[in-house]
């Protein structure tokens, strides 16, 4: 199969990474983390300037043309970098959302205001009670009088949800609270009335939210796609977020290992470059296999973000964050230990990537979770 990219992606794949050279040093982040919104707010600018935020999306939507395989591109180079910004939110989660639930003139609103960088999005969905299972939905969407819907419950690790301009929020407006049917998405104005937010910051360096609603109202026209059959695109845009996830893990463990590599060429111990001890040799050779492994896992998920059959997509997508996830902790685990106790400083971007890699291993489901659905689902090549 060829794996090959198109100049119009190779051209995309150059300006990103030479975007995230220039502007996206390690001492930079540091400032751009330190900042009230957590995410360089000129670098959101240029993202929008670049095109990258309306790379996922049809030209009819508002968007670039583009699909899975830019999206793989962008994260790829985001993760090399450990980019703070809510592109993963914003563009990838819930553009998702947008494309497969929301009306033709909902989407090329939306979506353009996006790709323009004028709005910010986070999904409100995970409760406290959850854990990894999509159709665990407490909190409840009642009917008004006039069409509309009031919404009330509670969400927690929101992410990028203090500084969103809106919030695409699940709800339920009928059924017990793990069924699978009965549950709606509702666009909500962040700041509307009802709507308590409470922002931190996260291991890996981002930023989450606990959100609460109380007698919070969505407008009929606020009702994204069926007003009560909305697993089905919730499942489709957490599948996409995997594929983007597995290519923003690659290019952590692919900085991991050059950082590992250079420095095993540069410690020296007992008068000898630390690189020319073949146990360390060894272990670095094991690093490169597991980093090979998981991008051919990322290509994987790139090919499988589009399948319109979601059970063969929710397998692919258990195969890779199964991988991912032992690629990412193997990786991590030997980066840090081979720098030694640098790798451990706040300073130093080793202990960075790590944390980054273990929350991305945990979104979702970690390798672990998505193991036992791949047993009980049968196999990807069945």
């Amino acid at each position: 199969m060829d794996f090959e990219l198109s100049p119009e992606q190779e051209q995309l794949r150059d300006n990103v990474a030479r975007l995230m050279r220039e502007r996206y040093g390690f001492e930079a982040r540091k400032g751009y983390q330190a900042s009230p919104r957590g995410w360089s707010e000129a670098l959101w600018r240029d993202y929008a300037d670049m095109g990258l935020l309306g790379a996922p999306f049809a030209e009819a939507d508002g968007g670039f043309g583009g699909g899975p395989v830019e999206t793989m591109i962008v994260m790829e180079q985001f993760g090399k970098a450990l980019a703070l910004e809510p592109y993963l939110q914003t563009v990838v989660l819930c553009g998702a959302l947008l494309k497969h639930g929301a009306s033709e003139k909902y989407r090329a609103e939306l979506i353009g205001a996006v790709a323009a960088g004028e709005t910010r999005l986070s999904f409100a969905h995970a409760e406290k009670q959850s854990g990894f299972d999509l159709h665990d939905v407490g909190c409840s969407a009642v009917k008004d009088g006039g069409g509309g819907f009031v919404l009330n419950g509670e969400k927690t690790l929101v992410g990028q949800g203090d500084s969103a301009d809106r919030l695409i929020v699940s709800a339920r407006l009928e059924g017990a609270r793990r069924d699978r049917h009965g549950i709606g998405l509702f666009l909500v104005d962040a700041d509307a009335p009802g709507v308590t937010r409470r922002g931190y910051p996260t291991q890996d360096g981002q930023r989450a939210a606990e959100i609460a609603f109380a007698d919070v109202r969505a407008a009929p026209h606020d009702v994204v796609g069926a007003p009560d059959g909305a697993l089905p695109v919730i499942e489709r845009a957490v599948d996409e977020t995997v594929a983007a996830l597995a290519a923003e893990a690659v290019g952590a463990m692919s900085e991991a290992l050059t950082m590992t590599v250079e420095y095993l060429k540069t410690r020296k111990q007992f008068g000898v470059t630390i690189g020319s001890f073949q146990a360390l040799q060894h272990r670095a050779s094991d690093m490169i296999v597991a980093l090979e492994q998981a991008r051919s896992m990322m290509y994987l998920a790139a090919m499988m973000a589009g399948e319109d059959d979601a059970a063969e997509r929710a397998k692919a997508m258990s195969a890779v964050k199964a991988q991912i996830g032992r690629s990412a902790k193997f990786i991590g685990q030997q980066a840090v230990q081979m720098h030694g106790g640098i790798a451990m400083t706040y300073e130093y971007k080793v202990g960075h990537l790590f944390k980054r890699l273990t929350m991305i291993d945990a979104a979702y489901g970690d390798a672990d979770v998505h193991v036992r659905r791949l047993a009980e689902r049968g196999s990807l090549f069945a």
